[in-house]
């Protein structure tokens, strides 16, 4: 009788809220690969973290295959689970963090993410509401650049023209207020946000008062109406596309 596998991200999965099987070539590497960032929250018990594990590892996985679909990128299968403590940081470019409106980080964790932003690093951060959480996420990007600084991302804006012409902004609200007000945890307007370095390139994209993550998790659900997924889709792959290229 053939052993049974151990998922790759076995250890982590009492921290995710939706784990899922490996696929059959997971192992096989390419030239992109998925970084979601485990980071530590006001939420955690000891070891214990469950807020970045928010929509994990489900979501990651849909839009990696769909991403590999819509594009020439050669995506690797499964994520890659990197710890916020992690100097292994600098081997993945493209990082997504979910609800990171609960983020802890220390002064040395700022000062290890600030040299991956230095590097060309790219940060997707999304699933954060209400101005709280607003204001600690920015207390955490304080902590890598004492100057950054968010701004409004405009209609023409590159990162929208990179692969898709996304002329309309679309909310995509969270799979348990999607049939309701579209508002959750009281963030009442969407907002398409940025951070970006001294020569002008983007390199944290912010989704604030959204949830792309659902529209990566549930585009299998025919409870999650397809209009909504289409665009988390369609705005995640036009962030790594543009991260690839600039």
């Amino acid at each position: 009788m053939a052993q049974m596998r151990q998922r790759v991200w076995a250890r982590y999965e009492r921290e995710m809220q939706d784990p899922v099987e490996d696929p059959p070539d997971v192992g096989r590497k390419g030239d992109f690969a998925l970084g979601r960032l485990r980071y530590a929250s006001s939420y955690d018990r000891g070891n214990f973290r469950w807020r970045w594990g928010i929509d994990a590892n489900k979501g990651d996985r849909l839009f990696i295959g769909l991403l590999s679909r819509l594009t020439r990128i050669d995506a690797e299968p499964i994520e890659t689970i990197i710890d916020i403590d992690s100097d292994d940081v600098f081997n993945l470019p493209f990082l997504v963090a979910i609800s990171i409106g609960d983020w802890k980080v220390s002064r040395q964790q700022g000062a290890r993410l600030r040299q991956y932003f230095e590097r060309g690093g790219f940060l997707l951060v999304d699933d954060f509401h209400n101005e709280r959480e607003w204001a600690n996420f920015m207390a955490g990007m304080h902590q890598i650049d004492p100057q950054a600084e968010a701004e409004e991302l405009g209609g023409d804006d590159p990162a929208f023209h990179v692969i898709f012409d996304l002329n309309e902004r679309i909310r995509v609200p969270g799979a348990n207020v999607v049939h309701g007000s579209g508002i959750e945890r009281g963030g009442v307007v969407p907002h398409w946000r940025a951070i970006r370095d001294s020569k002008g390139r983007m390199m944290v994209a912010i989704s604030f008062n959204q949830d792309l993550g659902d529209g990566w998790e549930f585009a299998d659900d025919p409870y999650y109406p397809e209009r909504y997924s289409t665009e988390a889709i369609r705005i995640g792959t036009s962030y790594a596309v543009y991260a690839m290229t600039h």
